[in-house]
C-alpha cells in the first residue's frame, strides 16, 4: 500500500473543488460524471457473491439492481452490503470481483476528515466554534466575519466558491483557499447562510489539521483511522501520484487534478464498510464529538449533519447515514442505518452519456440517478433494527 506522509506540493484545481448531487426519490445519494471507461463485459451479466446470517438481504433484489450494466449510461457497477443483517457483493460490466479491489473515494474523503478535527475538538485541540482565523491567521482578509470549524463541517460557513483561479495552472490547498479569498468576492452574509455544498471548506479543515497537529494531512490519517482500524487499502495518495494499486475495481483512467483533504482519498469497499461501521459505532469519536455527528445544523437544506455526514429518509422510512462522492472515473457513496444492520457501500462507472428521458417521465438530475436508487432501495429494503 502507498502511503504520503511527505510534506510534497499539493495541486488542485476548480474541476475538484465540489461535487454534484442526485436525487434519490425521498431524499438524494449525490453523484457525478466521469470519464467513459472501457466495459469489457456482456450486458446482464452479474458476478454475485452469497449472503450469510439471517438471510434478510433480498438476493434477488440485488441482483435485479445490477442487472441490465454495461449499458449506454454506466459501463460497470459494485454493491457491497453488509452489516448483522448478512453479506452480500455483486458486480456487472467487467468489473473487478477482488473484494478488496481498490477505487477512488472522492467526496468520502471528507468523512475521514470530520472524522479528525472531530478527534482533535475531543482532544482540546479545537472548538466547534473556533473562528478558523484564529488557527489560520492571515488567511482570510480582515473584513470577513469569523468562520467557525463547526461551519467548515457542516457546509454553512458562506465561503464563496472559487471563480478566479486561471484554467490548467495547478494550485496547492494553501493556494487554493488565499485564490478564494482574493477574489473579491466575500462570504454570504451571516443572516443569509443556508447549507451549500462546497469543497473548500475541507480544504480549509485540512490545512487547520496541519496547523494544529504540525503533521502532514496524509499522516493523520492513517494514525487517527487507518492504521487503528487496520484499513490496509485506504490512504491518501502524494502530489502527483496518480497510480491506483491493483487491482483496482476498473481499469485506471486519468486523473488530474489532486483533491487532497477534499476528495482524494483510495480504499476499498471493506475498508469504507468498516470505517462507516466503526464510525457509527463510536469507536472513533468520544461521545460528545459522536453526537454532533447525528445533529443538524440550523440550516440543513442539504442533508449534512453538523460534522458534515449526510443523511437521507429512504421512501420505505429507512433512515441511513454516510457519503458520496466521485473522482477518477467513480461515482460512489458508503452509507448505513444508525444500528449498522445494513451496510452499503457502492460504485457505478457513468460513460458520460446522458439520455433523454422518456415521454412523461422527469428527467433525472444526474444520468446515474435511476441506478443509485434501485441499488440502494434493493440493499436497504428490509433492514432491521433501523
Amino acid at each position: 500500500m502507498k502511503n504520503s506522509t511527505a510534506h510534497t506540493a499539493r495541486w488542485i484545481s476548480l474541476a475538484a473543488s465540489g461535487a454534484a448531487l442526485v436525487a434519490l426519490s425521498v431524499g438524494a445519494l449525490p453523484a457525478g460524471a466521469a470519464e467513459r471507461p472501457s466495459a469489457g463485459a456482456v450486458a446482464g451479466t452479474v458476478t454475485a457473491g452469497t449472503v450469510t446470517g439471517s438471510g434478510t438481504i433480498d438476493r434477488g433484489a440485488l441482483r435485479q439492481a445490477l442487472a441490465g450494466v454495461p449499458d449506454e449510461v454506466i459501463a460497470g457497477a459494485m454493491a457491497r452490503v453488509g452489516g448483522r443483517d448478512g453479506r452480500w457483493r455483486g458486480t456487472a460490466g467487467g468489473l473487478s470481483t477482488d473484494p478488496q479491489a481498490s477505487l477512488r473515494i472522492g467526496s468520502i474523503t471528507k468523512l475521514f476528515t470530520s472524522t479528525v478535527v472531530l478527534q482533535l475538538v475531543g482532544e482540546g485541540r479545537l472548538r466547534l466554534d473556533t473562528p478558523v482565523q484564529e488557527v489560520l491567521p492571515g488567511t482570510f482578509p480582515a473584513h470577513w466575519a469569523p468562520i467557525t470549524i463547526e461551519e467548515l463541517l457542516s457546509h454553512t460557513s458562506g465561503l464563496p466558491a472559487p471563480r478566479c483561479l486561471e484554467r490548467d495552472r495547478p494550485y496547492t490547498p494553501a493556494e487554493l483557499v488565499a485564490n478564494v479569498a482574493g477574489c473579491g468576492i466575500d462570504p454570504t452574509p451571516k443572516g443569509q447562510i443556508t447549507q451549500v455544498y462546497s469543497g473548500v471548506n475541507y480544504f480549509v479543515l485540512g490545512l487547520a489539521v496541519e496547523k494544529v497537529t504540525g503533521r502532514p494531512f496524509a499522516q493523520e490519517v492513517q494514525r487517527r483511522i487507518a492504521r487503528p482500524l487496520g484499513l490496509r487499502h485506504t490512504y491518501v495518495p502524494a502530489a502527483g501520484d496518480t497510480a491506483i494499486p491493483s487491482p483496482s475495481l476498473a481499469a485506471p483512467t486519468p486523473v488530474d487534478p489532486w483533491p487532497w483533504a477534499e476528495g482524494g482519498m483510495i480504499s476499498s469497499a471493506p475498508d469504507l464498510e468498516r470505517f462507516l461501521t466503526q464510525l457509527l459505532r463510536g469507536r472513533l469519536l468520544p461521545p460528545a464529538q459522536q453526537k454532533v455527528l447525528f445533529e443538524m445544523p440550523a440550516h440543513a437544506e442539504r442533508g449534512f449533519s453538523r460534522a458534515g455526514m449526510q443523511y437521507y429518509r429512504l421512501p420505505d422510512g429507512t433512515e441511513v447515514w454516510g457519503k458520496t462522492g466521485s473522482y477518477g472515473a467513480y461515482v460512489s457513496g458508503v452509507f448505513a442505518t444508525r444500528s449498522q444492520s445494513r451496510v452499503l457501500v457502492y460504485s457505478l462507472i457513468p460513460t458520460g452519456f446522458r439520455p433523454e428521458p422518456k415521454e412523461g417521465e422527469p428527467r433525472p438530475r444526474f444520468p446515474e440517478e435511476p441506478y443509485i436508487n434501485r441499488i440502494a432501495q434493493a440493499a436497504f429494503g428490509g433492514a432491521v433494527g433501523r
